[in-house]
């Protein structure tokens, strides 16, 4: 693929971005696409995927409740708290 810069001024409109060194883009945007051609290359028929969320099951514990300080360590920081939570001021009418 070639990376010009009709194809860079078209990223910009499509991001709505204004790129400032559509050169320099160009150059990082053609390494990009040249290392990922060289990964497509790989022939990885014949390797097992090392993650597999289909067959994995997720691993569960005991949910026991416990008392916990947190909230009020945090609220106690809190310039402004009440009933547990943060008071602020109202910003939208």
């Amino acid at each position: 693929m070639r990376i010009n810069e009709e194809l860079i001024k078209k990223l910009e409109n499509l991001a709505m971005v204004e790129i400032n060194n559509k050169e320099e883009m160009a150059k990082n945007l053609s390494e990009i696409v040249e290392f990922v051609e060289l990964l497509n290359e790989i022939d990885t028929s014949n390797i097992d995927a090392a993650f597999r969320t289909i067959d994995a099951t997720t691993p569960l514990r005991e949910d026991i409740p416990q008392k916990s300080e947190v909230i009020e360590k945090v609220l106690k920081n809190a310039p402004k708290s009440k009933d547990g939570y943060f008071i602020v001021p109202k910003i939208i009418e």
